[in-house]
C-alpha cells in the first residue's frame, strides 16, 4: 500500500480522472445503452535582463490554464496543498532543495509563488463505444501523468541561485534521500538524469525513483529558469511510472515569454 504522502499527492492531482470515471459510468447508465548529472538544456545566448520580482498574484496570471492545455485537465492548487508544501523536509539537508521542488515549495528566497496542477486526459472513447469500452477508457485515465507546476519569482539573481542550488542537490543526492511532509515520508532510492529539456534560459531534468511501501514509483522532475522566474514541474502517476510532462513544460514556458 502506498504511503499517505504519495497517496495525497497522486489523488489530489488525479481527482479529475476519478470524476471522468464517474461521468463515464453515469453516461452509460443514462444511455442504457553514476554521478548523475541532470539532463541540461543549453543556456540561451544571452540572459534575460534583470526585472522586478513578480508577486503571487502576478505569477498566478502567468500559470497555465485549461485553454493552454486542451489535452489536460487543469486545476489550481488548494491553499491546503500550499501549506503542506511549506512543511516538506528531507533527512539529508543537501537534498532539501529537491524535496521542495517536488512538493510545490519555492527554493531559496522567492518574492512570489503560484501553483497549479495538470492531469493528462486519457484517450477519448468513440461516440458509439460500448459501455464496457467507455469504462475501460475511464479506468485508463486514472493512470495518466499528473503534473504539479510551481512558479517562483526572485529579486536580482535569486532565480539563477535557486537553479544552481537545485542542480547542486541533484549531484549530491544520486544515492537517494527521504522526503517528509505532514508526518508521512517517501524514500527516494535513486536520482538519475531525465530526458533532455530545451526551454527557457536554462533547464534540467531528473527521473526520481521512490519506494512507497514496497511499490516502485518512477517520477519526473523538470526545472526551468526564465529570467528571474523559476518553474518546477513534478510529475507522477497512479500506475507508478510517470512520463516527462513535455506539453505542460512547453506551454508554461511559452507563457513566461
Amino acid at each position: 500500500m502506498r504511503t499517505a504522502l504519495v497517496r495525497r499527492s497522486v489523488l489530489a492531482a488525479s481527482a479529475v480522472s476519478l470524476t471522468l470515471l464517474a461521468t463515464a459510468c453515469g453516461a452509460d447508465k443514462a444511455d442504457t445503452k553514476a554521478d548523475a548529472k541532470p539532463s541540461t538544456g543549453a543556456p540561451a545566448a544571452s540572459a534575460a535582463p534583470a526585472a522586478k520580482a513578480k508577486t503571487d498574484a502576478e505569477l498566478t496570471g502567468l500559470l497555465v490554464v485549461q485553454a493552454d492545455l486542451p489535452e489536460h485537465v487543469v486545476k489550481p492548487a488548494t491553499p491546503a496543498e500550499a501549506a503542506a508544501a511549506a512543511g516538506a523536509t528531507s533527512d539529508k539537508p543537501e537534498c532539501q532543495p529537491l524535496v521542495k521542488a517536488q512538493s510545490m515549495a519555492p527554493v531559496g528566497s522567492a518574492a512570489g509563488t503560484a501553483r497549479t496542477k495538470a492531469v493528462a486526459k486519457g484517450k477519448e472513447p468513440a461516440a458509439d463505444a460500448s459501455p464496457e469500452d467507455k469504462l475501460k477508457a475511464a479506468m485508463n485515465a486514472l493512470g495518466a501523468t499528473a503534473t504539479s507546476v510551481t512558479l517562483s519569482s526572485y529579486e536580482g539573481k535569486g532565480a539563477e541561485e535557486a537553479f544552481g542550488i537545485i542542480k547542486k542537490a541533484g549531484t549530491a543526492c544520486t544515492g537517494g534521500y527521504t522526503g517528509s511532509q505532514a508526518g508521512d515520508s517517501l524514500k527516494i532510492t535513486k536520482l538519475a538524469p531525465g530526458a533532455a529539456v530545451t526551454a527557457g534560459d536554462e533547464a534540467l531534468s531528473y527521473t526520481v525513483v521512490g519506494d512507497a511501501d514496497g511499490e516502485k514509483l518512477s517520477m519526473e522532475l523538470v526545472v526551468v529558469r526564465k529570467g528571474n522566474t523559476l518553474a518546477t514541474f513534478s510529475a507522477l502517476s497512479l500506475t507508478g511510472t510517470a512520463e516527462q510532462p513535455k506539453a505542460v513544460v512547453d506551454a508554461q514556458v511559452k507563457k513566461l515569454g
